[in-house]
């Protein structure tokens, strides 16, 4: 699934109504959860958190920045806070498989409509930005409402979107994309705040001030500081006392974690702090967090302590919370503190039964889950038992000569058996998404229509999800191939049941995509029959020659 968060920040922080309705339209709208909203009174501005689809999101997001344009008059509004419009800033990140291009052009799509349907000038900033100068808000904000009707005068500072038009009622309003903002603190044992900002100013973007060696600052022809860059790009941090934890932390800010990941932050943290004669105790994680900056984290300690990293997703996450001691002060809940996991509902998940449950759920009289859910979880047990061969193998110091071999291949298998366990579920919902087609009303040309349309849809997802099946089932096998003839040859028979469930998977797949064939136009059939008919074939192949080196060396072939 595909996932964006959206952080709207809104001119009022006062007005309890305003905050109950920008809450109530996120709840009521499909496909996007609420994550956190912090009014502030002092502020008299409102921080909204959440998440969802994109296309979902950005629908909310306009819709949020709608009622701010008709609920706030920023001609009265005032606050502590700089800002520019009734929606001041309104940010998209990536979180999900979603890249930062599609959220650059999800950016723009809003900010095109934003000013076209409210005509609110918007200012593309982050990411997003048209000019380097535009790239920080700060700039964009300088001068603030007050100052923004003159400015967006100026050519160089027209709006990306309503150039010098300014909405007077509503303002301006900064749309673009971001990388998500990972708040991370470090503690220390000491209760030492001098040890922590010390520290901090070694680690963060901005460094410290030069000093000669009597201690004096080193200025500029200005009479400016000049600063030694601190360690890390993308990266901010203060020290601080917490009373609550009696500890020293080093507060962290990370704007970019894909560029500077929590780890190496951690480790250099640690490193500064046993120079000065103190140690780390472990961290937190204040708010969520992407899963992917914590599956980067548990990968890099695996690697280190030399440890097969084709393993399930949970152990990868259980090394990374107990690597950074995350668990230090409070527990940290998976469910609760990782955004996908967070909003994760789907309680009735085939994935998520047991397997008795599973299989009384597929022995009812109903057509779904059938033949391609089962197809797909053959596919899954098959990959999986060819990614504990490869673990058990790259762990084996007998077979440290192929240790490369079966670190990517065990990684690979994993990443293929996930996508497989995706595909039981969503081959059962194509088959659900089928039957409500054919439910729809056909009493209008219209409703014939639309009907026809979501069932063709339906269907060609019923088509899909199997020939996935297929097309991963031929990766499990090249990858099985490759390193067969150098496997710990005591689990050859489980590499023989694996090439076994593999070829059971694919042609339990061919067969779900070539019943549903005939519900689509000839040009479909022959795309979807040419390529299966490619996919079986070369799995065959596959199956037959592995199947030989697995019979010869159980003796079943004379040699």
């Amino acid at each position: 699934m595909k996932l964006i968060e959206c952080v709207p920040n809104f001119s009022e922080g006062k007005n309890e109504n305003f905050i109950n309705d920008i809450k109530l339209i996120v709840n009521s709208s499909d496909h996007v959860h609420l994550l956190d909203i912090d009014p502030g009174a002092d502020t008299n501005r409102t921080v909204l958190t959440f998440v969802g689809k994109p296309e979902n999101v950005i629908e909310t997001a306009f819709n949020l920045i709608k009622y701010a344009s008709k609920n706030i008059d920023m001609t009265t509004q005032k606050g502590e806070h700089p800002r520019m419009g009734a929606t001041d800033v309104c940010p998209l990140i990536p979180v999900q498989n979603v890249t930062m291009n599609e959220c650059i052009d999800l950016s723009k799509k809003l900010g095109k409509r934003v000013w076209k349907e409210l005509s609110i000038p918007v200012f593309l900033y982050e990411n997003s930005a048209s000019s380097k100068e535009r790239k920080n808000l700060s700039n964009i904000r300088y001068g603030e409402y007050e100052g923004m009707k003159s400015k967006i005068k100026e050519k160089q500072w027209h709006a990306d979107f309503g150039l010098s038009n300014f909405n007077l009622k509503s303002g301006a309003t900064a749309i673009g994309a971001r990388e998500f903002l990972i708040a991370y603190n470090i503690n220390l044992n000491t209760t030492d705040k001098k040890i922590a900002t010390d520290i901090a100013l070694d680690i963060r973007e901005a460094g410290r001030l030069k000093r000669d060696k009597n201690g004096n600052i080193l200025r500029d022809s200005k009479g400016k500081g000049i600063k030694k860059p601190g360690k890390f790009k993308f990266c901010k941090a203060v020290g601080w006392y917490i009373d609550e934890y009696k500890q020293a932390q080093v507060s962290i800010n990370l704007t970019d974690y894909t560029k500077t990941p929590i780890f190496k932050v951690f480790e250099e943290v640690r490193k500064q702090a046993r120079k000065r004669g103190f140690r780390v105790t472990g961290s937190e994680i204040v708010g969520l967090v992407p899963k992917k900056a914590l599956i980067d984290t548990g990968l890099y300690y695996l690697k280190y302590q030399e440890k097969a990293i084709g393993v399930p997703e949970k152990d990868i996450l259980d090394v990374a919370i107990k690597s950074l001691g995350l668990s230090d002060i409070d527990y940290f809940d998976i469910n609760n503190k990782i955004i996908e996991n967070s909003i994760s509902t789907n309680n009735n998940s085939l994935l998520n039964s047991k397997i008795n449950d599973f299989s009384d759920e597929l022995s009812r009289n109903s057509y779904a889950p059938g033949g391609g859910s089962v197809a797909a979880l053959v596919g899954l047990l098959g990959s999986s038992l060819s990614c504990m061969v490869s673990n058990l193998t790259f762990e084996n110091k007998k077979f440290s000569i192929h240790k490369e071999k079966h670190f990517k291949a065990s990684f690979d298998l994993q990443k293929l058996s996930n996508e497989l366990s995706l595909l039981i579920d969503q081959d059962t919902n194509a088959y659900n998404k089928i039957i409500l087609a054919r439910r729809l009303p056909k009493k209008t040309n219209e409703q014939v229509k639309k009907r026809d349309k979501a069932l063709l849809n339906a269907t060609i997802l019923a088509i899909e999800t199997p020939h996935k099946v297929l097309e991963l089932c031929l990766k499990v096998h090249k990858i099985i191939f490759k390193v067969i003839n150098f496997i710990n040859m005591n689990c050859i028979s489980d590499i023989g049941a694996a090439n076994n469930c593999i070829l059971s998977s694919s042609k339990s797949a061919y067969y779900n995509v070539l019943i549903n064939l005939d519900d689509i136009n000839k040009s479909q059939q022959k795309k979807y029959r040419e390529s299966a008919k490619y996919f079986i074939k070369q799995i065959d192949n596959y199956y037959l020659q592995i199947n030989k080196i697995v019979e010869k060396e159980l003796g079943i072939l004379d040699d």
